[in-house]
């Protein structure tokens, strides 16, 4: 076990909560958030009631511009980055300079400048970041990668991987701060990160090549009066007769009626816009062929494709190999449903069983050339991402444990999925396909040419 680390956490939103849980319960003992810093007062407020609810001592405050100085002034040995997107590389660069490790939420960055300066800083100061891939541990994903590694589908030739959101969760990104491509990258990084992610780690594999198409063909106003749906109210907490199942209600959900709407005063952002106004800049249907390199010296091809609208949620993938093919399905979550009024679109679908109509359901079937299909049996986890997120927690506050399957996720992961999202921005604005190695990456070229093959 790992001597017990001084923490600060940047950036006090909703997805904050799973760290500051774990430092004030199951890691209590490995670890001290000693401060805590956020642009909004009011969501600091929030989480520090809650640690001291939870027994936990009150951690200091600082501005999310202190964090370097917080480091260095506190001890702090780790710093946790939870905020926007496009605010990663900045802490994670001034954690690093102030001479602590970093704990980053996937993604590591939204851009080849962030990528170069976060590479830069690992580099001159040889400090550690560690970005959480909680999909890579979740049960389903980690039997796989055990398959694949296996051999028994022999050198893997193609991946082919559809992600559904469906009108609860997907619908979400278009009323908070991803809807612009300047604060998340678009889907492309923010969300597909997760699964540029996987399949890297599947088949240890680097993205060499991104051809892309897509757009905005479902949520935005354009959209919205092309189908006839006339009038909107600008927010979703509101009395308005126009409410529908597409409107979060933030009065109705406690935890973000208290971080979010009862803090708007001191920034002014809404975490309840319509997701059928004007002023969105991320897609909402997205298309992409990657090409990968092997560790094994052979080479891959993935089409992959992600939509935000599915009436369910959940993701197809089908590995093809040298001697047969591997598929696993996943349904997270069968429908949306709503007794004439909304849905709530805020919790992921595991956290909404109750919205069910069909428990959430995987199937991993493997099928050698000249014989016939056997499923694979997939452990039953309990909690988050089938009891992912206990696991990573783990690695993140006690240090990974020995682990076959390598599901510790480093900086240099974080770049291979990220560029992916990168180069397919690029090139769903010129039409063409890009190389990864023609990114302007600095010193974050060179993991794209290193492979990990776990030991």
């Amino acid at each position: 076990m790992s001597a017990r680390r001084r923490y600060a956490l940047v950036g006090a939103g909703s997805r904050a909560s799973m760290y500051l849980g774990a430092l004030a319960g199951d890691h209590a003992a490995d670890g001290e958030l000693v401060a805590i810093g956020d642009t909004n007062p009011g969501r600091l407020d929030v989480h520090t009631r809650r640690l001291l609810a939870a027994g936990a001592p009150a951690p200091q405050r600082f501005a999310p511009a202190e964090l370097g100085e917080t480091v260095r002034r506190l001890g702090v040995d780790r710093v946790i980055v939870t905020t926007p997107d496009v605010f990663h590389a900045d802490h994670v660069v001034a954690a690093l300079e102030a001479g602590a490790d970093a704990v980053v939420e996937k993604p590591l960055t939204t851009t080849e400048d962030g990528v170069r300066r976060i590479a830069d800083a690992v580099e001159r100061t040889g400090r550690d970041v560690l970005v959480t891939f909680n999909y890579r541990y979740a049960p389903r994903n980690s039997a796989l990668k055990q398959l694949i590694s296996s051999g028994e589908i022999g050198d893997v030739t193609s991946v082919h991987f559809e992600w559904l959101l469906d009108t609860a969760h997907g619908a979400d990104y278009f009323r908070r701060w991803h809807r612009q491509k300047e604060n998340s990258g678009g889907l492309l990084v923010h969300k597909s990160s997760h699964h540029f992610d996987l399949v890297n780690w599947w088949i240890d594999g680097v993205p060499t090549r991104v051809f892309a198409s897509g757009g905005l063909r479902f949520y935005g106003a354009e959209n919205a009066a092309a189908r006839g749906l006339g009038p909107r109210p600008e927010r979703g907490s509101s009395d308005s007769p126009l409410t529908d199942e597409f409107s979060l209600d933030l009065r109705t959900n406690e935890n973000y009626r208290e971080l979010y709407l009862e803090n708007e005063g001191f920034d002014g952002y809404r975490r309840d816009a319509d997701v059928f106004d004007a002023g969105i800049t991320i897609e909402d249907n997205l298309s992409l062929v990657v090409d990968h390199a092997l560790a094994s010296g052979g080479r891959s091809s993935m089409s992959y494709s992600l939509t935000a609208h599915a009436p369910w949620e959940g993701y197809v993938v089908g590995v093809n190999g040298t001697r047969g093919r591997a598929e696993l399905t996943v349904v997270e979550r069968g429908s949306v449903l709503s007794e004439g009024g909304a849905v709530d679109p805020s919790m992921h679908p595991e956290e909404v069983a109750q919205e069910e109509t069909r428990p959430v359901s995987e199937r991993l079937v493997v099928q050698r050339q000249f014989g016939t299909a056997r499923d694979v049996e997939i452990p039953v986890g309990a909690g988050g991402h089938g009891g992912g997120d206990a696991l990573l927690l783990r690695d993140v506050f006690r240090g990974p444990a020995e682990d076959p399957l390598g599901r510790t996720a480093s900086w240099r992961d974080g770049v291979r999925s990220v560029v992916v999202g990168i180069a397919g921005n690029r090139s769903l604005e010129t039409g063409e396909a890009v190389r990864t190695a023609d990114l302007d990456l600095g010193a974050g070229q060179a993991a794209l040419g290193a492979r990990r093959t776990p030991s």
